[in-house]
């Protein structure tokens, strides 16, 4: 069956939009190819100076607290925290004129400019067999050869690795290993770990596209039969990567970006760029065979007829005024599922959701403009005698699997959602984290810098716990002694003066900083406050902050998401029943995605294949990032199938014939668009850093379960079970659609 009216173009804007991109194809491919080249360039630094890696930051999420506060004082005021530690290691300390040249070379770099202080061993009253000593001595001993150094800097000094502000101030302290015979020294930062984060980041970016790219480009190529065909979506998905790089290097400008937003944003709009880019070069190679069928049946020409320009201008319209339909509705649904992230008071989702919107328009707009003129000037090459995705006729495995799953509807729902439920299950048992040098892999050298440090200097370790106390350092002394001293699992709590009236509280709790005990010292210290103000900050400080934040947003991005996804799909369909399904469907496969991922990553599983080291927990992000981008792309695949559905039904088949027919001409396409997804995440799953693998393998399980055994067992079992009421609507509503709804 072809599509109606073959020659005739719907009077519409998207028609009239893919008019004019299929005659004037070169202006369109000219501007996009110019602004791609400016967008990489503005990315790469090329332009300003400064590359959008250069201008990422990372940390555990945040949000606006308690937590938030107490850091902002920390970092304003606590000298530690602007710092530079040495490690050496083999080290003799018991040789008296190597450790008098180290004494020397340590007194040289005390002098150096933007160093505010120095605490080594070598400069402690008594030297290195003191007991003022043992905390800078590996092991606390003088026989373990070695030691560690800190330098506090002055803030104006730049310690980023790239930039070389410190340079005098490393080579200097690397000196004072120098008369170690066979040690070796290791310099290191926070900073040094952001960089080694974002460079990482840069890293599995070229790598997850390196494996993307070919292999969808060859994918394409099986699907499509040519290699213009499957050229054009890689084409329009290069595009799109440019206008995501870009559209991130804007919004570094205006808001801090997290390191993980690059790869986050990256990937899901090359993952939207091919599926749409797949939808539209099938529907146009459609419209090209069913233009040739009408001319043949009308005399007016061969199989292997020649097309006229108003023969590729008339399919081009017609694909964008079709496919562009679909693309628009699927673009805008994906768009308001990011968008319900910008309702979080956390900026690492708000930064997500802005960014992940804009990429989403790019990927739109990259589809309704630049694919259409590709298409106009390959049309000739793309209507070639090989069969793609589109020729899939009217019978095939698709519809005998429709027809299998419509005479046993009840089964096939029961056993589908139960082992969807299964899936879910672990997801109750879900921990939450917020890593740092673990998001790393093991043997990154700025993770085993601060492993070691962690393991040979105990004392150096950030404390499990800080109260900054708005109260002079002899209050806060008292207050340490006793009471947070007295709160069960806390080990040891010390004071240090920040200001005149602020002082910090540094607390280790016996089972680290994200163990359930501290859990219970923060509840106990936020409940029980003294005369004066306290603020509690550390990690599982802000972890708690994070997830409040978070908890009281939920249900805004919730009402927003299920609103506009339910009217979107209501202005396509016309009816309540199928928009209400389609959002129950997703909760059940989200859930499902989210299982996997507490069985892979928190429970260790796939260690080994996967390439990590599990950290027992999930990062605090996943959750509300697979549902956000998973529901985005669950609606994808629904739109894509709906669409033809609707078409069908409208056109005056019967319900489940629609259903069949629908499945069957969408079913090629829904499959290839999700195996070359799964191939992109894929990608990045196979990267390095922790939270980019859980990201991607979430959204891996998220496509592979929805276009499988939702979208081929469960949607047409359900709307088997339906019938009729798939498309029931209050007769007011079912009359205003038949005036206003968006149809083709």
């Amino acid at each position: 069956m072809r599509p109606c009216g073959v020659l005739d173009v719907p009077p519409t804007r998207l028609a009239r939009l893919g008019a004019a991109s299929a005659r004037h194809p070169w202006r369109f491919v000219v501007v996009w190819l110019l602004l791609t080249l400016a967008a990489f360039a503005v990315a790469v630094g090329g332009v300003s100076g400064q590359s959008l890696f250069e201008r990422l930051n990372t940390g555990a999420p945040s949000a606006p607290g308690e937590a938030t506060r107490a850091a902002d004082i920390l970092r304003e005021l606590d000298p530690q925290l602007q710092s530079l530690t040495l490690q050496v290691d083999g080290a003799d300390l018991a040789a008296t004129a190597a450790v008098t040249a180290a004494t020397t070379a340590t007194r040289a770099l005390a002098a150096t400019p933007g160093v505010t202080s120095v605490r080594s061993p070598l400069l402690v009253p008594g030297g290195v067999t003191s007991p003022a000593a043992a905390t800078l001595l590996a092991d606390g001993r003088p026989t373990s050869r070695g030691f560690v150094t800190v330098v506090a800097l002055s803030p104006s000094v730049d310690t980023g690795v790239d930039t070389g502000g410190d340079t005098l101030i490393r080579e200097r302290m690397r000196a004072v290993a120098a008369p170690f015979a066979g040690a070796t020294a290791r310099v290191s930062g926070t900073q040094d770990l952001i960089t080694a984060v974002t460079s990482q980041i840069e890293k599995d970016l070229r790598f997850g596209e390196g494996i993307a790219l070919p292999l969808s480009f060859l994918v394409m190529f099986v699907v499509f039969g040519g290699f213009v065909a499957a050229g054009m979506p890689v084409a329009g998905a290069v595009v799109s990567i440019g206008g995501a790089l870009a559209s991130l290097w804007v919004f570094s400008h205006v808001i801090d970006l997290d390191a993980s937003v690059v790869n986050v944003v990256t990937l899901l709009g090359l993952g939207l760029s091919i599926d749409y880019g797949l939808l539209t070069v099938s529907r146009y190679r459609e419209e090209l065979t069913a233009i040739t069928a009408d001319k043949v049946a009308r005399g007016q020409g061969t199989r292997r007829l020649r097309f006229t320009d108003d023969d590729i201008v008339t399919a081009t319209a017609r694909t964008v005024a079709t496919a562009g339909r679909t693309v628009l509705f699927s673009g805008l649904t994906v768009a308001i599922a990011l968008s319900g992230l910008l309702t979080f008071d956390a900026q690492i989702m708000r930064a997500i959701g802005s960014a992940g919107v804009s990429v989403v328009l790019v990927a739109l707009v990259v589809d309704l403009t630049l694919l259409p003129a590709l298409c106009a000037l390959g049309a000739r090459r793309l209507a070639g005698r090989r069969r793609g995705v589109e020729a899939s006729g009217d019978t095939g495995v698709f519809s005998r699997l429709a027809h299998g799953v419509q005479r046993r509807p009840v089964i096939v729902s029961v056993a589908s959602v139960a082992v969807l439920l299964a899936l879910a299950a672990p997801a109750l048992s879900m921990r939450l984290t917020g890593s740092t040098t673990q998001l790393l892999p093991v043997g990154n050298p700025a993770r085993v810098f601060f492993d070691d440090l962690d393991r040979g200097y105990p004392a150096f370790r950030s404390p499990d716990l800080t109260v900054v106390a708005h109260a002079p350092i002899t209050e806060a002394e008292a207050y340490a002694r006793t009471t947070v001293s007295r709160i069960k699992g806390v080990t040891g709590a010390t004071a240090r003066a920040l200001s005149p009236t602020l002082t910090a509280v540094s607390v280790a709790v016996s089972d680290g900083p994200t163990g359930p005990l501290t859990d219970g010292v923060i509840t106990s210290l936020r409940d029980n406050r003294p005369a004066f103000t306290t603020e509690v900050t550390g990690r599982q400080a802000g972890q708690r902050d994070f997830l409040t934040a978070m908890r009281a947003g939920a249900p805004y991005a919730i009402a927003l998401v299920v609103l506009g996804t339910f009217v979107l799909l209501f202005l396509m369909t016309g009816s309540l029943v199928l928009p209400l399904k389609a959002l129950l469907l997703n909760v059940v496969s989200l859930g499902a995605a989210l299982g996997s991922v507490v069985l892979v990553f928190q429970d260790g599983h796939l260690e080994g294949i996967l390439q990590f080291t599990s950290v027992g927990a999930v990062e605090s992000v996943i959750p509300f990032l697979a549902i956000a981008f998973g529901f985005g792309l669950s609606m994808d695949y629904e739109v894509f199938l709906l669409a033809r559905v609707a078409e069908l039904y409208r056109a005056g088949h019967p319900n489940n014939e629609s259903v069949s027919l629908g499945l069957q001409r969408s079913g090629r396409i829904i499959t290839s668009a999700a195996l070359l997804v799964i191939i992109v995440f894929g990608g990045f799953v196979a990267g390095q850093l922790l939270v980019i693998k859980e990201i991607g393998f979430a959204l891996v399980v998220a496509v592979a379960l929805d276009a499988t055994l939702v979208r081929m067992l469960l949607v047409p079992a359900t709307m088997t079970l339906l019938g009729r009421w798939n498309w029931w609507a209050p007769a007011p509503l079912a009359r205003w659609h038949a005036r206003h709804g968006i149809t083709e």
